[in-house]
């Protein structure tokens, strides 16, 4: 289709550029706080770009920041370039078959995501010169965003205080507006300490923190029944102790992650995990230690936002996906269960229809399956500045999350002619936002009231710090 809105032609100029970026993350998966090389490149599209570049944001090494414009309203665009750790695939192929043995890889298609939100920064850099508009157009480059929760630790910097509005996307099967809809968490460790002893000659003596964890994790899973039916709880034993079954564990640790509906319920819910740990130290004669590592909010709304970039959505139409975009796609197909697929039509409020392989339609507005959700970095940005974001379609329909056949579609020609289209949609409701200020001060009076009744508690406590590697090590 022909372009209505000259910023949809600025993307299309500059769509090249950024798959080739796209690819070149793609190609080294770094994971949380550790992408340096993909922020490297990220700053240096921006520099080439022509955007005012600031590093390290909130005293993070891999975040970065572009500006471009004067005066106005500021407008964010958020991206992500982290990689997730055991995923390593070889680009292109419908099987397993890993690249690099016990690699990393881009299973959630944030190669895609930084690149494609710093091509429609770009786009609007453009116009809003080409226009002689005033504004400021920003890119954001955000590591860290699977379990690393850089986005909460940004806002605790307050580096998106003189932000007006913030408008993201996310890889996906189909393409419409996210559903605002994501779950609090926060993720955990508890440390137990005991005493050590001869397991046979005086298990008396002993007092096992190995045990201990155990019967947190049993009295976790008794909790599961008298919580909410939309929180979850999953967790991880990260130190058993020691191999040696004839000492007694004088250590061990385990970690969790609490989720729930939103900020006051997931704070309830964190708490009585606690009380449960306390109760396994008790039980053992054990001391438990617990510290925070991470946390976000759910997401909040915006429904003059999400009106608006709907309606960019139904004018631009979908990608321009061909046959052979198809036929891959369904190669990709043969590798999911009945039940990927089903699930893949669900979360976007879609009948499941047969020998449809890619995105052919438009997901309804608010639709889809509100307990096929997971937690996003996003939702903090969303308490603090009016938020959007637009469901990309990049990959076969049935694709699951966090997967080798999600990291194998991340160069095909189809990824990037979704990158683009999303491009353009977050572009142009940009444009539409500078151009009408009336939309801005909309979405904040929307925003003020959805906030009035619950005020803003940042789940990472002021005294956790971004793990970033040096930290770690020291």
């Amino acid at each position: 289709m022909k372009n209505s809105d000259a910023v949809w032609d600025l993307v299309e100029e500059k769509t090249a550029a950024f798959a080739d970026l796209s690819d070149r993350v793609w190609e080294v998966p770094e994971t949380n706080y550790e992408e340096y090389r993909a922020a490297e490149a990220h700053a240096e599209q921006l520099e080439a770009e022509g955007f005012r570049i600031t590093r390290n944001l909130a005293g993070m090494p891999t975040a970065v920041m572009g500006e471009a414009g004067q005066g106005g309203p500021v407008i964010a665009i958020l991206g992500e370039f982290d990689a997730l750790p055991g995923l390593s695939q070889v680009a292109g192929l419908p099987q397993p078959r890993e690249l690099v043995p016990g690699g990393n890889g881009h299973g959630c298609g944030h190669n895609l995501l930084g690149a494609g939100s710093m091509l429609a920064a770009a786009a609007v850099k453009d116009y809003l010169a080409a226009n002689h508009l005033p504004g400021r157009i920003r890119y954001y480059g955000c590591p860290a965003e699977e379990g690393g929760s850089s986005k909460g630790f940004m806002v605790r910097a307050g580096v998106f205080d003189d932000v007006d509005i913030a408008i993201c996307w996310h890889p996906a099967a189909f393409v419409g507006v996210n559903n605002p809809i994501s779950l609090a968490c926060n993720e955990l460790n508890f440390h137990f300490t005991g005493r050590a002893s001869h397991a046979a000659a005086t298990p008396h003596l002993g007092r096992s923190a190995l045990d201990a964890v155990e019967l947190m994790n049993v009295g976790v899973n008794y909790l599961r029944e008298h919580m909410p039916s939309t929180a979850r709880i999953h967790y991880a034993v990260t130190d058993t102790g020691g191999h040696a079954p004839n000492v007694v564990q004088a250590r061990a640790s385990v970690r969790y992650l609490v989720r729930a509906r939103d900020l006051p319920d997931l704070l309830e819910l964190v708490d009585r995990v606690k009380d449960v740990a306390a109760g396994a130290a008790l039980m053992t004669g054990t001391s438990v230690r617990s510290e925070i590592i991470s946390g976000d909010a759910n997401l909040v709304g915006n429904t003059p936002l999400e009106t608006l970039m709907h309606g960019h959505i139904e004018r631009i139409g979908l990608p321009a996906f061909d046959d052979a975009d198809r036929a891959t796609a369904a190669e990709f197909q043969k590798t999911f269960s009945a039940a990927d697929i089903a699930a893949s039509f669900a979360r976007f409020g879609l009948k499941v229809r047969k020998g449809v392989s890619l995105c052919d339609v438009i997901f309804p507005l608010y639709g889809g399956d509100s307990s096929i959700v997971g937690s996003t970095d996003v939702g903090t940005v969303s308490w603090v500045v009016p938020t959007v974001q637009v469901r990309g379609a990049t990959y076969a329909v049935g694709t699951p999350g966090h997967s080798w056949q999600l990291v194998a579609q991340g160069k095909l020609p189809a990824a990037h002619k979704g990158m683009a289209h999303a491009a353009k949609v977050m572009a142009s409701t940009a444009a539409e936002l500078f151009l009408k200020p009336e939309l801005i001060a909309a979405a904040k009076a929307d925003h003020a009231e959805r906030l009035a009744d619950t005020p803003f508690v940042n789940p990472i406590p002021d005294d956790v710090q971004p793990p970033i590697p040096e930290r770690r090590h020291a």
